[in-house]
Protein backbone atom coordinates (compact mmCIF):
# COMPACT_ATOMS: atom_id res chain seq x y z
CA UNK A 1 0.00 0.00 0.00
CA UNK A 2 1.55 3.29 -1.08
CA UNK A 3 0.49 6.32 0.93
CA UNK A 4 1.44 9.89 0.11
CA UNK A 5 1.96 11.81 3.39
CA UNK A 6 1.27 15.41 2.38
CA UNK A 7 -1.69 17.73 2.09
CA UNK A 8 -4.54 16.62 -0.17
CA UNK A 9 -3.69 18.81 -3.19
CA UNK A 10 0.09 18.49 -3.10
CA UNK A 11 -0.28 14.74 -2.49
CA UNK A 12 -2.36 14.40 -5.64
CA UNK A 13 0.15 16.40 -7.64
CA UNK A 14 3.04 14.28 -6.37
CA UNK A 15 1.07 11.12 -7.17
CA UNK A 16 0.35 12.33 -10.71
CA UNK A 17 3.96 13.39 -11.32
CA UNK A 18 5.40 10.15 -9.94
CA UNK A 19 2.72 7.62 -10.95
CA UNK A 20 5.22 5.21 -12.56
CA UNK A 21 6.89 4.75 -9.18
CA UNK A 22 3.57 3.96 -7.50
CA UNK A 23 2.77 1.39 -10.19
CA UNK A 24 6.18 -0.28 -9.78
CA UNK A 25 5.80 -0.20 -5.97
CA UNK A 26 2.50 -2.12 -6.12
CA UNK A 27 3.77 -4.43 -8.87
CA UNK A 28 6.72 -5.32 -6.62
CA UNK A 29 4.37 -6.40 -3.82
CA UNK A 30 2.28 -8.46 -6.24
CA UNK A 31 5.34 -9.98 -7.91
CA UNK A 32 6.69 -11.28 -4.61
CA UNK A 33 3.24 -12.44 -3.48
CA UNK A 34 3.08 -14.51 -6.66
CA UNK A 35 6.60 -15.88 -6.12
CA UNK A 36 5.75 -16.80 -2.51
CA UNK A 37 2.45 -18.46 -3.51
CA UNK A 38 0.47 -15.96 -1.43
CA UNK A 39 -2.95 -15.41 -3.01
CA UNK A 40 -3.67 -11.87 -4.23
CA UNK A 41 -7.32 -10.86 -3.99
CA UNK A 42 -7.19 -7.34 -5.34
CA UNK A 43 -4.57 -5.06 -6.85
CA UNK A 44 -4.84 -1.35 -7.52
CA UNK A 45 -1.71 -0.09 -9.23
CA UNK A 46 -2.65 3.59 -9.17
CA UNK A 47 -5.50 5.84 -8.11
CA UNK A 48 -5.94 9.43 -7.00
CA UNK A 49 -6.92 8.56 -3.46
CA UNK A 50 -5.30 7.51 -0.23
CA UNK A 51 -3.68 5.10 -0.55
CA UNK A 52 -2.56 5.74 -4.11
CA UNK A 53 -2.23 1.99 -4.71
CA UNK A 54 -2.56 -1.27 -2.84
CA UNK A 55 -2.34 -5.04 -2.99
CA UNK A 56 -4.77 -7.08 -0.91
CA UNK A 57 -3.36 -10.55 -0.33
CA UNK A 58 -4.02 -13.62 1.74
CA UNK A 59 -2.28 -14.56 4.94
CA UNK A 60 1.44 -15.19 4.86
CA UNK A 61 2.55 -18.48 6.42
CA UNK A 62 6.26 -17.76 6.97
CA UNK A 63 8.36 -14.91 8.24
CA UNK A 64 10.63 -15.02 5.19
CA UNK A 65 7.63 -14.47 2.92
CA UNK A 66 6.34 -11.59 5.08
CA UNK A 67 9.76 -9.93 5.01
CA UNK A 68 10.21 -10.20 1.26
CA UNK A 69 6.67 -9.06 0.42
CA UNK A 70 6.91 -6.07 2.77
CA UNK A 71 10.33 -4.96 1.52
CA UNK A 72 9.71 -5.78 -2.15
CA UNK A 73 9.34 -2.14 -3.27
CA UNK A 74 12.72 -1.22 -1.81
CA UNK A 75 14.40 -4.06 -3.69
CA UNK A 76 12.54 -3.69 -6.99
CA UNK A 77 12.08 0.09 -7.21
CA UNK A 78 15.68 0.79 -6.25
CA UNK A 79 16.99 -1.77 -8.77
CA UNK A 80 14.80 -0.48 -11.61
CA UNK A 81 15.67 3.15 -10.82
CA UNK A 82 19.40 2.35 -10.86
CA UNK A 83 19.02 0.63 -14.23
CA UNK A 84 17.07 3.58 -15.67
CA UNK A 85 19.70 6.02 -14.38
CA UNK A 86 22.47 3.95 -15.99
CA UNK A 87 20.66 4.07 -19.32
CA UNK A 88 19.95 7.81 -19.00
CA UNK A 89 23.54 8.69 -18.17
CA UNK A 90 24.82 6.80 -21.23
CA UNK A 91 22.18 8.32 -23.54
CA UNK A 92 22.80 11.35 -25.72
CA UNK A 93 21.43 14.53 -24.14
CA UNK A 94 17.90 15.26 -25.25
CA UNK A 95 14.25 14.77 -24.42
CA UNK A 96 14.60 10.99 -24.01
CA UNK A 97 17.37 11.46 -21.46
CA UNK A 98 15.27 13.88 -19.42
CA UNK A 99 12.28 11.53 -19.61
CA UNK A 100 14.51 8.72 -18.32
CA UNK A 101 15.71 10.93 -15.44
CA UNK A 102 12.07 11.72 -14.54
CA UNK A 103 11.12 8.04 -14.78
CA UNK A 104 14.08 6.96 -12.64
CA UNK A 105 13.35 9.60 -10.00
CA UNK A 106 9.66 8.74 -9.90
CA UNK A 107 10.42 5.03 -9.48
CA UNK A 108 13.11 5.66 -6.84
CA UNK A 109 10.86 8.01 -4.87
CA UNK A 110 8.48 5.13 -4.21
CA UNK A 111 11.15 2.65 -3.12
CA UNK A 112 10.34 2.82 0.56
CA UNK A 113 7.67 0.51 1.92
CA UNK A 114 4.66 2.31 3.37
CA UNK A 115 3.63 2.54 7.01
CA UNK A 116 1.07 -0.18 6.26
CA UNK A 117 3.85 -2.42 5.00
CA UNK A 118 5.84 -1.68 8.16
CA UNK A 119 2.81 -2.45 10.36
CA UNK A 120 2.29 -5.77 8.61
CA UNK A 121 5.95 -6.74 9.02
CA UNK A 122 5.88 -5.58 12.66
CA UNK A 123 2.96 -7.91 13.35
CA UNK A 124 4.86 -10.85 11.87
CA UNK A 125 8.09 -9.88 13.63
CA UNK A 126 6.48 -9.68 17.08
CA UNK A 127 5.15 -13.22 16.80
CA UNK A 128 8.13 -14.85 15.07
CA UNK A 129 11.24 -13.44 16.73
CA UNK A 130 11.47 -16.10 19.45
CA UNK A 131 11.43 -18.99 17.00
CA UNK A 132 12.99 -17.49 13.87
CA UNK A 133 16.40 -15.81 13.89
CA UNK A 134 15.57 -14.01 10.64
CA UNK A 135 12.80 -12.21 12.52
CA UNK A 136 15.42 -10.46 14.67
CA UNK A 137 16.44 -8.70 11.46
CA UNK A 138 12.85 -7.45 11.22
CA UNK A 139 13.09 -5.11 14.22
CA UNK A 140 15.58 -2.68 12.64
CA UNK A 141 13.96 -3.10 9.22
CA UNK A 142 10.58 -2.04 10.60
CA UNK A 143 12.25 0.87 12.39
CA UNK A 144 13.87 2.03 9.16
CA UNK A 145 10.58 1.66 7.28
CA UNK A 146 8.78 3.82 9.87
CA UNK A 147 11.60 6.36 9.85
CA UNK A 148 11.51 6.64 6.05
CA UNK A 149 7.72 7.13 6.17
CA UNK A 150 8.11 9.95 8.73
CA UNK A 151 10.94 11.57 6.77
CA UNK A 152 8.90 11.52 3.55
CA UNK A 153 7.16 14.66 4.85
CA UNK A 154 10.61 16.28 4.61
CA UNK A 155 11.12 15.04 1.02
CA UNK A 156 13.45 12.21 2.07
CA UNK A 157 12.08 10.05 -0.77
CA UNK A 158 13.08 12.72 -3.30
CA UNK A 159 16.50 13.09 -1.68
CA UNK A 160 16.93 9.31 -1.89
CA UNK A 161 16.04 9.35 -5.61
CA UNK A 162 18.41 12.21 -6.41
CA UNK A 163 21.08 10.54 -4.27
CA UNK A 164 20.79 7.35 -6.34
CA UNK A 165 21.09 9.38 -9.54
CA UNK A 166 24.17 11.23 -8.29
CA UNK A 167 25.71 7.96 -7.08
CA UNK A 168 25.23 6.30 -10.48
CA UNK A 169 26.53 9.38 -12.29
CA UNK A 170 29.61 9.46 -10.07
CA UNK A 171 30.27 5.73 -10.41
CA UNK A 172 29.74 5.60 -14.15
CA UNK A 173 31.38 8.78 -15.40
CA UNK A 174 32.28 10.96 -12.46
CA UNK A 175 30.82 14.17 -13.85
CA UNK A 176 27.96 12.96 -16.11
CA UNK A 177 25.41 15.31 -14.61
CA UNK A 178 27.53 18.42 -14.33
Amino acid sequence: MKEINTSFHSGRLIAILTFPGIIVHEWAHKFFCDRANVPVYKTCYFRLGNPTGYVVHGSVNSYRKALIISTAPFIINTSIALLIFLIAIDASPGIITYLLYWLGISVAMHSFPSSGDADSLWSHTKTAWRSNLLALFGFPVVGLMKLAAMLSTLWFDLLYAVGLLVLIAFLSKGDALF
